[in-house]
């Protein structure tokens, strides 16, 4: 049975400033302006979410979020460069140059509806937000490590819901019942699973137990907001551990159905392993500080169902070039239901795609002419993955190579010449002479 809403079991924990390790050395000036400007104004103000959890785990945090008591537009009464955002609850953007802190009033949670009834909408429970206090804004946050807050008056921490003792032992847990957390919002697993892969910790059990049976919520969020958890989930340096606890909690098929259909299918081509050695490329260059693109990775991800699409419409007596333009829009307007794809990525998964024959049948007078393609790169990389995992485009892949490690034009036509010269058929008119 999952656990139960345990507020009142969980007094409040002061942490005093001697006791943690935050220091105002390692917070942002801009937050630091935003919450001393509240203070003296007599609100309170304090520090919340992944920067506090970063910041006691000894991590440089990627951004600061601040509540207060004060509402939006007593906020924007504060900063003039301040903007206010959003329908059902507003929160204040405050802008410093590039960085943006935001700031949010205490929330409270509202569970029922007039009839004293949960409001649910295909087994989601909805929820209006509405202004609370700071207790009541600890107990509608997402995992207890989330739910800290550094109080600016006295740099103390203060904790509703066992998130001190979460974090020390490296527990994620969902603050109250699971099972109404996650209907509330199904992205909670994601986010889950996000957390779990790039700070090492492990998922609550009780947590745990009400993934697998609930995933299938995810199929009703709106693919814009899956498409932004994506991109953390895979860009956050633990792609690989991220993908494997997907699949455990059986999310990963909520996300991407064809390509889980596809493993399903034919495990045999190499296509595990050619997601995976996408993901670990990934990780590698985010740790070396390289950028990155979504594409490459959606590109690979895809790859196995855009297979399957081509031979089935090639069976069907369609030419390669139709075929294969076929199956990338069948492949792509499928998966956009899911998690919403931009159309700058989209045209850029085609054209990893749409290069792979040429690199593979190029010959000697195109060759030049793909060296110079603005996507040359990212479809080399995708056709050395595809070597890597088996695809029997290995001599293609260690041809490109080659030319492109040519230092003079004696050398590139050496490496032109080895392409192998198509022979020319006789005619009919010298068969017969013949």
């Amino acid at each position: 049975m999952a656990a139960k809403d345990s507020r009142t079991a969980t007094p409040q924990i002061t942490i005093p400033r001697p006791s943690h390790n935050i220091s105002r050395a390692d917070i942002s000036e801009s937050a630091l302006k935003v919450l001393y400007r509240l203070k003296n104004a007599g609100f309170e103000g304090y520090l919340v979410g992944g920067g506090v959890r970063d910041l006691l785990l000894g991590r440089e945090p990627n951004d600061f979020d601040i509540v207060t008591d004060a509402t939006p537009e007593q906020v924007r009464g504060l900063f003039r460069n301040c903007r206010l955002i959003g329908r059902r609850f507003r929160l204040a953007h405050v802008r410093f140059g590039r960085e943006v802190i935001e700031v949010a009033t205490f929330r409270a949670r509202v569970e029922m509806d007039a009839e004293g009834e949960r409001m649910t909408v295909n087994g989601r429970i909805l929820r209006d937000n509405v202004y609370g206090t700071l207790e009541e804004d600890a107990w509608r946050r997402d995992f207890s490590v989330n739910s800290l807050y550094y109080n600016i008056r006295d740099f103390s921490v203060a904790d509703f819901t066992g998130g001190m003792a979460d974090l020390r032992t490296g527990t994620l847990r969902l603050v109250g019942d699971p099972e109404v957390r996650i209907r509330e919002d199904p992205v909670r697993m994601v986010r889950a699973i996000r957390f779990a892969a790039t700070l090492g910790f492990r998922i609550h059990p009780e947590t745990q137990a009400m993934m697998s049976p609930l995933a299938h919520l995810l199929d009703e969020v709106p693919p814009a907001r899956l498409y932004e958890e994506v991109l953390k989930l895979f860009h956050g340096g633990c792609a690989v551990r991220a993908f494997e606890l997907l699949q455990h909690y059986d999310v990963f098929s909520h996300l991407f159905p064809q390509v889980q259909a596809s493993l399903e299918q034919d495990a045999g081509l190499g296509s595990r392993m050619l997601v995976v050695k996408a993901m670990e490329s990934t990780d590698a260059r985010i740790a070396e500080g390289k950028p990155v693109t979504p594409a490459f990775l959606f590109a690979a991800l895809l790859w196995l169902p855009m297979r399957h699409r081509l031979a089935s419409l090639q069976q069907q007596g369609l030419h390669d070039a139709p075929a294969s333009q076929m199956a990338a829009s069948l492949v792509l307007s499928e998966q956009v239901t899911r998690t919403a794809l931009p159309r700058r990525i989209t045209h850029m998964i085609r054209e990893i795609w749409d290069l792979q024959p040429r690199l593979v049948n190029v010959k000697k007078r195109r060759a030049l002419e793909l060296l110079a393609h603005t996507r040359f790169r990212a479809a080399y990389d995708f056709l050395l993955l595809r070597a890597e995992t088996g695809e029997d485009v290995g001599d293609k892949a260690q041809w490109w190579t080659d030319l492109q490690n040519v230092d003079d034009a004696a050398q590139r036509e050496q490496v032109l010449d080895r392409l192998a010269r198509p022979r020319r058929r006789r005619s009919s008119r010298n068969r017969d002479r013949k």
